[in-house]
């Protein structure tokens, strides 16, 4: 399925944030599911659809790292971006080890955003954990 077909996954239990790059993705002409927790992900069970994945590092019950490690550890390798409103470094190295595409800071720039999906979105399906871009938190 090409790149602009496949679902970007947002998981964030922040509401008003998860409407805000809903839009955004939309008008770029991206299919978008968006969930409030990570068992709402992981209740819906469609995760050959999900081309890439946004996540909350901090929400309540299962955080966005946990809920990316238990996809790798299910077999489910989706490429995903983590973001976060407090970044640590030790966050940071955990992302990066366990194959995050990104950990970024919220507020998230918008043309990173865009271009930290187009990379990873280049890069599904690659049956790999491979981190596809640098971008990072600076000064962690």
């Amino acid at each position: 399925m090409p790149a602009r077909e496949r679902v970007i996954a947002i998981v964030d239990d922040d509401q008003p944030l998860r409407d805000a790059l809903q839009r955004m993705l939309i008008s770029y002409g991206f299919q978008v599911l968006n969930f409030p927790s990570a068992r709402a992900l992981l209740d819906l069970q469609a995760f050959d659809r999900i081309g890439c994945m946004i996540l909350d590092i901090r929400m309540p019950e299962m955080s966005g790292m946990a809920l990316h490690e238990h996809l790798i550890a299910s077999g489910h390798i989706i490429p995903t971006i983590l973001i976060t409103a407090l970044p640590t470094r030790s966050e940071r190295e955990r992302a990066g080890a366990n194959g995050a595409i990104s950990y970024l800071a919220k507020p998230v720039s918008e043309r990173i955003l865009l271009d930290t999906i187009h990379a990873a979105l280049e890069h599904e399906g690659v049956g790999a954990r491979k981190t596809v871009t640098g971008r990072v938190v600076p000064g962690i």
